[in-house]
């Protein structure tokens, strides 16, 4: 390399050169702003190219801690399932909370007043005198039946399920069916605004609407049996109505946010357990 004199700005030459006969193949000349200039420059691309790799390509599942496309659908998947089970919950709590009070003689509560109140307003406490004197009448109120001969259902509340009459809720294709552990219950597929009946006699204890769910009603049914009916597009009835097999109580559709297609989505329990509604109804 060569440098020129001190009077003016330094600059360098860099020369390739043959080393048989000494002839320059190519010289490049250059100063320290700009050879600091191109240095700059090359390290911005490298930077931005190695951030184009892992940014834009696979590579970037191999950062510790990024999480890859599985890590995504679990996460999605169980957000779905955290807000099933809080609509569960919320929808049994209604149900417990109703029941209550019907067997007490006060009027029913509505979903909304869970929803505004929350479950501490929904959920008050009474005093141990309270629940005695409730629990008093009712005893004594089982036990007037029970002399009187009133309560001619008892021999059909001991029936077992496959001793039932079950009136089918919605003629269609099944698309999704019962498993115990991952979906405990059915979805029936049928067109939009497909009318969707009570399975048994009962009473509404659960007409609501939520973002999850849709359109939600529920019925409990003598003998320990409940039957939920989701995703409809319109509920036909309110919680304390009483109806019968067959009644019309709801019109079916699409209505929840995570879910696709006009479908019923139908739960059967009995003493607190789901059971397959195929065992016992032909839809």
């Amino acid at each position: 390399m060569g440098k020129k004199s001190a009077g003016e700005r330094k600059t360098y030459r860099l020369s390739f050169m043959e080393d048989d006969t000494s002839n320059t193949l190519k010289s490049i000349r250059f100063s320290k702003m700009s050879l600091t200039i191109w240095a700059i420059i090359a390290v911005v691309v490298l930077i931005f190219f190695f951030y184009a790799i892992i940014a834009f390509t696979p590579l970037r599942t191999t950062i510790p801690g990024y999480p890859d496309a599985h890590s995504k659908r679990v996460a999605v998947a169980n957000a779905i399932k955290i807000d099933s089970l809080e609509s569960s919950i919320t929808r049994w709590e209604l149900y417990a909370k109703n029941l209550s009070r019907i067997l007490s003689g006060e009027e029913t509560l509505s979903a909304d007043s869970l929803i505004q109140g929350g479950a501490a307003g929904y959920l008050e406490r009474k005093s141990a005198e309270e629940l005695a004197r409730q629990d008093s009448l009712l005893k004594a109120t089982v036990l007037t039946e029970e002399q009187a001969g009133i309560s001619g259902s008892s021999a059909e509340k001991k029936l077992p399920l496959e001793g039932r009459h079950f009136f089918c809720p919605l003629k269609g294709v099944i698309s999704n069916g019962f498993d115990i552990a991952m979906h405990p219950y059915v979805d029936i597929t049928a067109p939009a605004n497909s009318v969707v009946c009570a399975t048994l006699d009962g009473t509404v204890i659960y007409s609501v609407y939520t973002d999850a769910s849709g359109h939600t009603i529920a019925l409990q049914h003598e003998g320990n049996i409940v039957s939920i009916y989701t995703h409809n597009v319109k509920l036909l009835k309110k919680v304390g109505d009483k109806v019968k097999a067959g009644t019309p109580i709801a019109l079916v559709g699409n209505s929840a946010s995570l879910t696709a297609g006009d479908h019923l989505h139908f739960e059967l329990w009995y003493n607190g357990t789901p059971v397959n509604p195929t065992d016992y109804i032909s839809f």
